[in-house]
């Protein structure tokens, strides 16, 4: 299974002939917008599946299907709690747990971005579990802009995922230190000298020792297109 997630930077109709020839079997694509809107070319694979989260129709969070996986939201998916989705996956023979993020949530006072992780780590604990569980987007943070004071910082959601049994794809394979990624997703203003690493996958125990690949896109390959670079992950299923 090859999953993926490209923060797009809006108009991804004009843009997914760039990440599809990678054949994603999942794409996850914050700042999409609204599937209404996603006027394909003829030529262009169609989704076999697709949700679609947000107030804004030109930017949201979009989960892609281009295989047998079909999609089902959990029934006590927290709307509060944003763009963080909780997806049950199968194609009939295989299944597990999906969080799809875009850690954005401006209105709430409580921390807009990692803070949301946190609460909903918390608020689907027992659907977040070390077997047949994915974490996967831009979650707007890095260990580099902890709060010390904050108990919702970036190194103690790592933590309590890695106390669940789950972890970074990318720090595994790489055997990277939080912090200090070698390979950033986030250009910031598209500029090179402003380089974070801020997009993840973080799979459950079971799931990490089948990744075969992970990659992080160039950014000479991406930067015309999205201050983002995807980040592709190859799991043996």
């Amino acid at each position: 299974m090859r999953i993926i997630t490209w923060n797009c930077n809006m108009a991804f109709r004009k843009k997914s002939k760039l990440i599809l020839p990678f054949k994603p079997d999942i794409l996850i694509v914050p700042e999409c917008e609204h599937p209404d809107k996603l006027l394909f070319a003829p030529n262009i694979p169609k989704p076999t599946d697709v949700l679609w989260f947000g107030k804004n129709q030109h930017k949201g969070l979009a989960i892609f299907s281009y295989s047998n996986f079909k999609f089902k939201v959990l029934e006590n998916h927290n709307k509060d709690i944003q763009l963080i989705i909780p997806i049950e996956v199968s194609d009939g023979i295989l299944s597990f747990n999906l969080l799809a993020i875009w850690a954005n949530n401006p209105k709430d006072k409580d921390g807009q971005y990692i803070e949301q992780i946190w609460k909903a780590i918390h608020y689907y604990n027992n659907f977040i579990s070390d077997t047949n569980t994915i974490l996967i987007g831009d979650f707007n943070s890095n260990k580099i802009w902890d709060k010390t004071h904050r108990e919702s910082n970036h190194s103690n959601v790592v933590k309590l995922l890695e106390d669940k049994g789950i972890h970074s794809t990318y720090h595994t394979y790489f055997n990277q230190e939080q912090g200090a990624e070698k390979h950033p997703t986030l250009y910031m203003y598209r500029h090179e000298d402003k380089p974070y690493h801020i997009d993840y996958c973080f799979v459950s125990k079971d799931l990490l020792k089948n990744v075969s690949s992970v990659e992080v896109g160039k950014y000479e390959d991406w930067i015309k297109h999205s201050d983002h670079v995807p980040v592709i992950i190859d799991i043996d299923l």
